[in-house]
């Protein structure tokens, strides 16, 4: 079941069945559905969960860079559009990445293969368990930026299956959909396997994934003592391990499915993605490295000549994604798979929860994951939590600085910035961010137009 070689004809079958209540936020009401009837084999099953991965390209293809990178310090723009609002912090419901169409469409079909796939398998089914731990883990990582892109946001758990659904949604309190992003990755990280011995252990949803992005959502939460747990069983899990030459890791981006990585969305020369248009076709990619960042290099950090052509003193191009000595000037289509979760992510995140939990064990821990990094990088180590201190003002920063760095353009930062509580003081001298209201996206006008009980996102009424 591999997902970058999908036949064609399986994905259009997949994707078929979820015609009549796909976008259920924008219902119209129906007459008949047809889900019911098409899951009735273990083929079927596997259709229905490809179809939500299907769904994942479209939704990330652009906007897991416009979500997490746009509005944050590490990009800059000469371009007008979708870029420059997001970084002038000039948003409106009119722009594209106020649309949550996309990831309620994941929602959509995943909630299809949670009702459906059980009735195909017997309850204790090895087979039929882990296809629904997949489904629940993408509806988990589709509600995951939900939140932290619009705050509360229209829980729906149930597929459109009858005229009587309800066809105006209204908004459920973050907290209680953040609830059940938990609920779903525990049930992934129990039920999904321990490894599909392919490429596509990178690709679709095993243990490791779902121990993952649970770890991103307890730091999200500020759930330390949980995400000391999921990060542990990452860790220790070995399929993942850092890569150790610079070659290596640019090749993460450039080439995918690096012993690093720990979850991919998946494109191919028939499925292509939107990272030549972001980051590299000459005067008219919509980002390049912004002087802040380029500025927050140490000097001698081995990343920077492969994250942009270093002999320019404006850079057109970020090469992270499209490889060390990309042309700028050719438009081809990219295909490299886009990385939402890798060892170092996981590694970092840990070292912060050590610090906010402390203790001097913790400390020394959270120093060694920090100086791992580093010194890959070729960069000095901290021999005390005082050198750090030196450098840095305390040493959350100074693993902070080290995500914004060694994760950069990778869709982490605005997070980044956001769950720290750093994004104000950060941007305010940039774009003017003042207002914690102002931290969430608007609703798109179109989802407002058709749902009368969708509220807008108060700072944008």
């Amino acid at each position: 079941m591999k997902i970058k070689y999908f036949s064609t004809l399986i994905i259009a079958v997949a994707i078929l069945i979820f015609t009549s209540c796909e976008n259920f936020l924008d219902l119209s009401p129906k007459s008949s559905f047809s889900a019911d009837a098409f899951y009735k084999t273990t083929s079927d099953a596997e259709a229905g969960v490809i179809g939500i991965y299907d769904a994942a390209q479209s939704a990330f293809k652009l906007n897991f860079c416009y979500w997490g990178e746009g509005r944050a310090d590490n990009v800059q723009t000469t371009q007008s559009g979708e870029g420059l609002y997001l970084i002038q912090n000039n948003l409106n419901e009119s722009i594209s990445s106020a649309s949550w169409s996309a990831l309620y469409t994941m929602i959509s079909r995943a909630n299809y293969a949670i009702k459906y796939i059980p009735e195909i398998f017997e309850s204790d089914d090895e087979d039929g368990l882990q296809l629904i731990g997949q489904a629940k883990a993408l509806r988990a990582l589709a509600y995951f930026y939900l939140v932290r892109v619009w705050g509360d946001v229209p829980l729906i758990t149930e597929p459109c299956t009858s005229v009587d659904n309800s066809i105006f949604v209204t908004k459920t309190d973050q907290e209680e959909v953040l609830d059940q992003i938990e609920e779903d990755l525990n049930y992934a990280a129990t039920y999904c396997v321990d490894k599909f011995n392919s490429d596509d252990d990178r690709i679709m949803v095993n243990k490791g994934s779902a121990n993952g992005l649970l770890t991103q959502v307890y730091m999200w939460r500020h759930k330390y003592e949980e995400a000391l747990e999921s990060s542990e069983l990452v860790m220790n899990n070995s399929l993942y391990s850092l890569v150790t030459t610079m070659d290596d890791w640019g090749a993460i981006f450039s080439e995918s499915y690096s012993d690093e990585s720990i979850f991919e969305v998946a494109y191919s020369s028939t499925e292509t993605n939107g990272l030549r248009t972001l980051y590299a076709i000459g005067s008219y990619s919509i980002y390049t490295p912004s002087e802040i960042f380029k500025a927050s290099f140490e000097s001698g950090d081995l990343r920077q000549e492969y994250v942009y052509d270093v002999t320019l003193s404006d850079p057109k191009a970020i090469w992270k994604y499209l490889g060390k000595g990309v042309s700028d000037e050719v438009s081809t289509a990219s295909l490299q798979n886009i990385v939402l979760i890798r060892l170092a992510d996981i590694m970092l995140l840990r070292a912060e929860a050590l610090v906010n939990i402390g203790g001097t064990d913790n400390i020394t821990e959270a120093l060694s994951l920090l100086n791992t990094i580093r010194s890959r990088a070729g960069l000095s180590t901290f021999a005390t939590e005082a050198d750090a201190i030196t450098m840095y003002s305390d040493l959350e920063s100074a693993i902070l600085h080290e995500r914004s760095i060694e994760l950069c353009y990778e869709g982490h930062r605005w997070f980044d910035l956001v769950r720290t509580g750093r994004a104000i003081d950060v941007m305010g001298p940039i774009n003017g961010l003042s207002d914690e209201g102002n931290l969430v996206w608007p609703i798109s006008e179109s989802s407002l137009e058709k749902n009368p009980n969708l509220l807008q996102n108060p700072f944008y009424e």
